[in-house]
């Protein structure tokens, strides 16, 4: 990282120290077109396919690359990753970092980089997912921040599109109770059309069920006996690393407890407007089992079971004066969730996301991308040696060490070891035929030296950077010749 930022024309180590930012790289490609990006990045094959992968609309991975295992492949990579804080093998990051890695300059990976942000924008304006990141998963905490924040912003674009059509179902149960408006019993062909529409309430009336999903079992309510039907529901905001731990600061500095309690009021709210007449005993049988007991007619409590001939009871915890959910369910207004004020609000977290990547440290990317690199290369060698007892413990052992120095705080100091290291584990998945010869030699004179098996490592790896193959599993081009410094 500091050869690269020594190519910048006006690198300074005054700069280095206060942390340059991209933001501020960014003065070196104003006035970039965008068709001199073809021109400028033409030659890099790895930087053209991954732009060709983003912006193409009908590409929904990343990656081709299959790696070939008799282990179980997602036990292996997500092990990886998790161990080294990377992203998983096949991944948006995983190939970002290879295209990015391919680059030899400040200048031109920092034009690389904003034109990436740039189509993200674009992906989360026009309401797309970003290739290589799961559509719809909270963000898996054993990867890269920059990992997480893209899963944020693919849940958002699926968040969205679920609200629109819960929307949509409102709008149209509004529509057709308008079209009965004036009728103060609905039709028995109403009902039976929509039986999900109407509800009888305490006073007997046919009122609107408003936000509600589906049918909840076989449940009742217990003053009317309509069916309980679970609510479209708010739901609950997407945390990366650094937001929980701000999260948790907050709550250490403050003892608040806000966003729980916000979270249960929207549940109860939407839990009246699906189901008109109900109790709180009704929502504590959905919302939380443990805390309802039904009641049989021979007195005996029971665990909770449908359509119980009697009444039960709540819990100790929550009979007692005072009780948070009590006071809760008493302020609670039957409000569907696409309704109510939004707990979590996506535009506004997926704009402070890409923000954030517009003027993220090079250090900080460079990071990531670098242990992204070593997790998914360290799944690729894997599943080349794991049929080789021998290989595989050399393996488990460079896959350790690297572990190790990436887990401690001085990494960095060690990057060109931890180079090496990888680049022996890439020589042994690449010739192990050669390298099992040459480890197996007999006792004799013609036993090979240690200088001589260092040469083996380096002509080998030498051959296999002129490798131009596809398949090619490392990214390290060029070895620094010394240890890199941040």
């Amino acid at each position: 990282m500091k050869d690269l930022m020594i190519l910048a024309r006006d690198y300074s180590p005054a700069k280095e120290k206060s942390g340059l930012s991209l933001s501020a790289v960014k003065s070196f490609v104003v006035g970039e077109k965008e068709d001199k990006f073809a021109a400028d990045f033409g030659r890099y094959e790895k930087v053209m396919s991954f732009m060709h992968s983003l912006t193409d609309p009908g590409n929904g991975h990343i990656s081709r690359r299959k790696t070939r295992s008799r282990l179980d492949t997602t036990t292996a990579v997500s092990k990886h990753f998790k161990e080294l804080h990377g992203a998983p093998l096949e991944s948006f990051v995983s190939e970002l970092a290879e295209a990015m890695g391919s680059i030899k300059t400040l200048k031109k990976m920092a034009l690389f980089w904003c034109t990436v942000v740039m189509e993200l924008r674009n992906i989360w304006s026009e309401g797309k997912h970003i290739p290589g990141i799961p559509t719809d998963e909270i963000p898996n905490l054993n990867t890269c921040l920059l990992h997480q924040q893209l899963q944020v912003i693919n849940c958002c674009v699926s968040r969205k599109r679920r609200r629109a059509i819960a929307t949509a179902s409102l709008d149209s149960v509004l529509k057709q109770a308008d079209d009965n408006a004036g009728v103060s019993r609905p039709s028995k062909d109403i009902l039976s059309e929509s039986p999900v529409m109407y509800a009888r309430d305490n006073s007997g009336k046919f009122v609107l069920r408003l936000g509600a999903d589906k049918r909840f079992e076989n449940t009742t309510l217990l003053d009317t006996g309509e069916p309980v039907y679970t609510p479209v529901m708010q739901e609950w905001p997407l945390l990366t690393e650094d937001i929980i731990k701000e999260t948790e600061e907050l709550v250490l500095r403050t003892g608040s407890v806000g966003a729980g309690c916000s979270q249960l009021l929207s549940d109860m709210q939407a839990f009246k407007a699906a189901n008109p007449g109900c109790i709180l005993e009704d929502f504590v049988r959905w919302h939380s089992p443990p805390d309802w007991t039904e009641t049989y007619d021979d007195g005996k409590d029971v665990t909770v079971g449908d359509n119980s001939p009697s009444r039960g009871h709540l819990s100790t915890r929550m009979q007692k004066e005072g009780n948070l959910w009590l006071e809760l369910w008493k302020t609670a207004k039957p409000i569907p969730a696409v309704r109510q004020s939004p707990l979590y609000y996506e535009d506004s977290s997926v704009e402070g996301i890409l923000n954030g990547l517009e003027n993220i440290s090079p250090s900080s990317l460079f990071e990531q991308l670098f242990l992204s690199l070593l997790s998914s290369g360290c799944a690729i060698v894997e599943g080349r040696v794991s049929g080789n007892e021998f290989l595989y413990k050399m393996f488990k052992e460079c896959k350790d060490y690297i572990v190790l120095v990436c887990q401690s705080k001085s990494w960095v100091e060690k990057a060109n070891d931890i180079c090496q290291v990888y680049e022996t584990m890439v020589v042994t998945a690449l010739n192990p035929n050669k390298v099992m010869r040459i480890m197996n030699a007999p006792s004799t004179d013609q036993t090979p030296t240690k200088e001589e098996l260092s040469n083996f490592w380096k002509t080998s790896s030498k051959n296999h950077k002129n490798n131009t193959s596809p398949q090619s599993p490392t990214v390290f081009s060029k070895k620094p010749s010394k240890p890199i410094l941040c």
